[in-house]
């Protein structure tokens, strides 16, 4: 808990409630494994904390797959700076994570119950974020149209985030991205450290199969839900 009070400051307890209600409702809805209890924040908290680490000040964000918060909630939490939109598909997830943001009273969350292929149009943000959800060939094609010009992929990956780089480069190559890199955060907090791949986004990106101009900022749609206070 040393590293914890380090990592998320001032915002631990709420944290620690965010940690209770994964080992509790998380686990009785299948959103976290059982097993996953006892290391709930080497492998998963502090994982997803350390991200902070290479997001910009007051960035707007969107999660994609955010299943059970992570890193999404986990961010808002540690940062916030930061404008998160969570957005997952299905319902009992989004039902998940609204009863978080309520019990956590975070402001700075959105919950959208959405697949990002299906909302591009309404995307223009600094950073995507994804854990757990795909190969960053498929990934890399929901997440850049919704990112704004100069925008960032941040995909937390494991011990083949090298090789899922390289399968990926076709994908990226015809979306025109500017640089990619592999970077590792949460050195001394986390062991092994956070592994994350960076792909930035060029002027334009494509869309059904073709170039397009990015859109507008998020909009509020029916069925969203965000705190004012």
């Amino acid at each position: 808990m040393g590293i914890a009070r380090e990592v998320f400051g001032d915002a631990l307890p709420v944290a620690e409630r965010y940690a209770a209600f994964l080992a509790d409702a998380g686990v009785e809805r299948g959103l976290i494994g059982p097993r996953e209890v006892d290391r709930l924040w080497e492998r998963h908290l502090i994982n997803c904390a350390v991200v902070a680490e290479a997001i910009p000040d007051g960035a707007q964000v969107v999660d994609i797959g955010s299943g059970a918060g992570l890193p999404g909630v986990v961010l808002a939490i540690v940062r916030p700076d930061l404008r998160v939109t969570l957005l997952e598909p299905l319902l009992r997830r989004t039902t998940f994570l609204n009863e978080c943001v309520d019990m956590l009273r975070l402001p700075n969350v959105e919950v959208r119950r959405a697949r990002a292929e299906d909302v591009a149009d309404e995307f223009s943000v600094d950073v995507a974020t994804a854990r757990a959800v795909a190969p960053l060939e498929r990934l890399a094609k929901w997440a850049l149209p919704l990112l704004r010009p100069g925008g960032e992929l941040l995909a937390l990956k494991g011990e083949r985030a090298a090789a899922e780089l390289e399968e990926a480069r076709p994908v990226l190559t015809r979306f025109g991205v500017r640089t990619t890199e592999l970077l590792q955060v949460g050195r001394g907090m986390v062991d092994p450290p956070t592994t994350l791949i960076r792909v930035v986004a060029d002027r334009e990106v494509v869309r059904d199969g073709a170039v397009g101009r990015q859109q507008r900022a998020p909009r509020r749609a029916k069925g969203s839900r965000k705190r004012s206070s």
